[in-house]
């Protein structure tokens, strides 16, 4: 099945070529250089015959780049020609064309929204494009007389431009294209040191502020329950407080935002200036409300209406990463967007905010995981797949469906799901349940379960005596001891009870592929499932080790017969309903997989079982649909968008969004491969699982002992209540905050020095990737740098925990895991969710290498780069691309898609400057007094243009230009 070893480069593989064209030549000799041989076949394969394996080739795309008398390869022609030859014949200049040609050409690709087209491609099959498309392509055509008609007949019977102008030739040469303006440079904004110094100062003030004001809220709470001594009145006291509590943390943020902003509106704002503080402070408040945590219901609609959003009647909203630029984003009546979905209404770019509208239609959908920058649409009744992006200034036509990264036409359906009744009464119904019981149940038993305890417990009561007495004593710290350690190991027990229970118990009232109206008994039920049993505690916990089988068994994987590979299952496993999913046998999963398990309309959802063929191997941060069309021996490789339509691929790999078939496996891991399968692997596997058990004993304990630590700062705020009041509370948090940075960068840093971490290319069978797991485990969602995030204090955790990095690195949100491997320059800029993996799992090989970011980079919302990565200076990633491994990105250039290429056409233009609005709603922060102005917040902030429709259903995969 993962077949036989072989030679790495055999006799034949390097026998002569005869004499070739200069570009085959050329490419065969940059080859032979990489590969470190004297010369290479041809019209060898270079993954089965050379051995070469994608780090390999990439490398070898990167050197091909810096040959301008070569054409420049990128990993997705390697896949699609994997030999010399076939890569020199796809990818050498073409003969000159004639004017029919050229002109089809030329409409197609502005019909694709590319900047040229191939016209020895297939339409279909090379440019994606579908009827839909052509048919559009078609009536273009028949707008230019000076070329032949072409009808949906012709593009079947002739599916290349070169085959359409050959059998229609007889048009005349199309009209030269008008001239473009050139476009201004864009100016990156660089903050001096005592910005950037002043704005971290405000920050931390602001943050005391804000702990302040939650303490006296939690000292008034408590004196009001404790007012009287009847645990009847102790309970409704504890609903009032906590009534209270809830109304004052909802209400806020929504507060700040009025005052402090007013409306926002298509600008840019410098990064670490006053006005930035500004923004950072609404954005921050935004998404700390509580009612973010009422995702999927009317409740979150009616916070971003409250916020300023436009969000129409039944649109059903589940992504957790809240809007922050509310007033910028529409969302039309009828309307999905999914879960992990990002629709900010802002973005960093080269050190500056920008925002900018995002606008969804009526009866739209927006799939999980999905990235919509600034600029962007997506038309009524229009799709956006699982896993795409639209680039800024992309809009989806109305009634059209797009998928990818950057999203482009296709025929996949990703809401196949009918309506459901589900009446105004039934919204209003739901919502209203939800708020008693937060109301009523969750919040008066935290509020009067912490009284009741400091009440009950004689150990806990003689804290709110007079005075620190209780300190003083031994007696007191050995009870400490014994009880965090009696909550910890005990509450584990309890919390695994229940998710198990949770999981299986409550599953039996749902009924697979049937389709149940939202807001009901049911949706109730599956909310609760799809929260609690995706527990990250116990999938860290027991992740990278043969253990994690048996805890997903519990909850209700289907995972029998099981092949126990040691490294099943990654730490990060997401699901929306345990039962319904399946992973077959000899499958391993590396992390960040997303199991679909729920199909949404706005009116109701049903639930399908998501079932994972045999003997694969899946990536990282992979959304896998239902509706998926992949078999058994599938490799799906990192960020790779599933397929939902076509034939069941098989023993293929697949890459890129959308997807292209590449090898299933390489050559140059079969040494690995054979170690999973001989005679030795079970000693093998034996001695892994004992490393394993004694990473997960070394992880609990030093869970523990932060618990203990968190429990003796809270007593010894409690015992100071009495004479510090709310600052005894305040100075709590602010000791939990430094507790908690310096407690997990020294462990990352420890576990960083013992275990040795380096670049590596071995088994998953040897120590040394043993030791990587537990490097993992032990840093596994600290959360400390999320602390931080839009903060300088980013960029000090950062260099605690061991990343090399320059000045004034702006950090709104990213994700790394091996922070010695990363080398990043000054004044970069790294958008939410984005992240840097400098390590890979390939079935039973493991591979890292160092990274290398130079100055001046932008990392869109949700970009990615591998390992082995070079990127210059003044590099922009844009939004969700995936720069693979191995790359090597000039200085200056702009890449996207996935996998990320160059982007030869102009990037949406800096705003233009706007006359100063006066009235309070636009933002009085332009004011000519403002202290703004102080750090240029006032010197004629552009603003960024809306993308404009010109005809009905016009394909808009262009950029932003001119102003509103």
């Amino acid at each position: 099945m993962l077949g036989h070893p072989v030679d790495i480069v055999s006799a034949g593989a390097l026998a002569p070529a005869p004499a070739a064209d200069p570009v085959q030549d050329g490419y065969a000799a940059l080859l032979a250089e990489v590969l470190g041989v004297g010369t290479v076949d041809p019209g060898a394969h270079v993954f089965d015959d050379l051995g070469a394996d994608s780090m390999v080739m990439a490398r070898f795309c990167a050197r091909v780049r810096k040959h301008p008398d070569l054409p420049p390869v990128s990993i997705k022609d390697v896949y699609q020609h994997p030999t010399i030859a076939g890569l020199a014949r796809a990818l050498a200049p073409a003969p000159a064309a004639d004017p029919v040609q050229d002109g089809y050409a030329a409409l197609l690709a502005e019909v694709l929204g590319v900047g040229t087209v191939d016209p020895g491609a297939h339409v279909f099959d090379d440019l994606g494009a579908d009827s839909m498309v052509m048919a559009r392509f078609c009536a273009r055509v028949r707008k230019h007389p000076d070329l032949p008609p072409v009808s949906i007949k012709d593009v079947y019977a002739n599916p290349t431009v070169r085959r359409l102008a050959t059998a229609l030739a007889a048009g005349a040469a199309p009209a030269p294209a008008a001239a473009t303006s050139p476009r201004p440079a864009e100016v990156a904004h660089r903050a001096t040191t005592p910005e950037y110094v002043l704005t971290g100062a405000l920050q931390f003030v602001l943050f005391v502020g804000y702990s302040y004001l939650n303490a006296l809220v939690f000292v008034w709470s408590y004196g009001w329950i404790t007012a009287r001594g009847d645990l009847v009145d102790h309970y409704l006291r504890s609903v009032v407080a906590a009534g209270v509590t809830f109304v004052v943390l909802c209400t806020l943020p929504i507060l700040a935002k009025w005052v402090l902003l007013g409306r926002w509106t298509p600008r840019q704002i410098p990064v670490w200036s006053l006005g930035y503080v500004r923004f950072w402070l609404v954005k921050t408040l935004t998404m700390a409300n509580p009612l973010v945590l009422f995702a999927g219901s009317p409740l979150y609609n009616l916070y971003l209406r409250a916020m300023g959003a436009k969000v129409g009647r039944g649109a059903v909203v589940f992504t957790r990463h809240a809007p922050v630029c509310t007033d910028l984003i529409t969302i039309g009546e009828g309307t999905v967007v999914r879960k992990d979905s990002y629709l900010n209404g802002y973005r960093a770019h080269a050190g500056w905010i920008q925002t900018g509208p995002v606008t969804i239609g009526k009866n739209a959908f927006v799939g999980d995981k999905a990235v919509l920058d600034i600029g962007t649409s997506v038309g009524d009744g229009a799709q956006l797949g699982h896993a795409s992006t639209l680039h800024a200034g992309q809009a989806v036509p109305a009634g059209e469906r797009w998928h990818g990264s950057p999203a482009e036409p296709t025929g996949s359906d990703y809401q196949r799901i009918e309506p459901a009744p589900c009446s105004t009464w039934r919204r209003i119904g739901y919502s209203t349940m939800q708020l008693l019981t937060v109301l009523l149940v969750y919040l008066p038993v935290g509020f009067g379960g912490i009284v009741l305890l400091l009440d009950v417990v004689p150990q806990l009561a003689v804290l709110l005596e007079p005075g620190p007495a209780a300190l003083t004593t031994a007696a007191f710290y050995q009870f400490a001891v014994i009880l965090s350690l009696v909550l910890f190991f005990g509450g584990i027990l309890v919390r695994f009870l229940f998710v198990v229970a949770v999981s299986r118990v409550l599953a039996l009232a749902l009924r697979p592929d049937k389709v149940y109206p939202l807001y009901g008994f049911h949706y109730s039920i599956h909310r609760t499932i799809a929260h609690y049993s995706n527990s990250k505690f116990f999938q860290i916990l027991t992740g990278d080790s043969s253990y994690i089988v048996g805890y997903l068994s519990s909850i209700g994987y289907k995972l029998k017969p099981v092949v126990q590979t040691g490294s099943n299952f990654g730490m990060e496993v997401k699901q929306e309903a345990p039962t319904l999913t399946s992973i077959g046998r000899g499958t391993v999963v590396a992390s960040g997989l997303s199991a679909l398990n729920a199909t949404y309309s706005s009116t109701s959802f049903t639930l399908s079982r998501a079932a994972i063929g045999a003997n694969s191997f899946l990536g990282n941060d992979i959304v896998y649909p239902p509706e998926s069309r992949t078999g058994e021996n599938v490799l799906l490789a990192t960020k790779v968008l599933v397929p939902i339509d076509g034939e069941v691929r098989e023993n293929v790999g697949l890459l890129g969004s959308p997807a292209f078939e590449i090898p299933r496996t390489v050559d140059r891991d079969s040494t690995f491969i054979r170690m999973a399968h001989d005679e030795a692997f079970p000693r093998r596997l034996a001695a892994k699982n004992r490393y394993n058990l004694r990473t997960i004993g070394l992880y609990l304990t030093a869970r523990w002992f932060y618990f203990f630590l968190l429990s003796f700062v809270i007593t010894t705020a409690v015992d100071f209540l009495g004479e510090l009041g709310a600052w005894a509370i305040t100075l709590a948090s602010l000791s939990i905050l430094l507790i908690s940075i310096v407690y997990f960068s020294g462990l990352e840093r420890v576990a960083t020095r013992l275990l040795d971490v380096r670049p590596l290319h071995c088994s998953i069978y040897e120590i040394d990737f043993w030791r990587r797991e537990r490097f993992f485990k032990f840093t596994a969602r600290m959360g400390v740098h999320r602390l931080a995030a839009g903060t300088p204090f980013a960029s000090l955790l950062w260099r605690i925990a061991g990343l090399r990095l320059g000045k004034r690195l702006f950090d709104d949100g990213h994700l790394m895991a091996e922070k010695t491997l990363v080398t990043i320059g000054d004044d970069v800029t790294l958008n939410a969710g984005s992240y840097i993996q400098v390590h890979t799992q390939e079935d039973y090989a493991f591979k890292s290498d160092v990274t290398t970011v130079g100055s001046g980079v932008t990392f869109g919302v949700g970009a990615m780069a591998h390992y082995g990565v070079v990127i210059g200076d003044d590099v922009v990633v844009e939004a969700d691309s995936f720069v693979m491994k191995g790359e090597e990105v000039p200085p200056g250039a702009r890449w996207g898609g996935n996998p990320a290429v160059e982007l030869t056409g102009p990037p949406p233009p800096l705003p233009a400057p706007v006359p100063r609005p006066r009235e309070r709603d636009e933002l009085t922060t332009q004011s000519e007094e403002d202290p703004m102005d102080l750090f240029r917040m006032g010197d004629g902030a552009p603003v960024i243009p809306v993308p404009r429709r010109s005809g009905r259903h016009r394909a808009t995969q262009r950029h932003l230009a001119g102003s509103r």
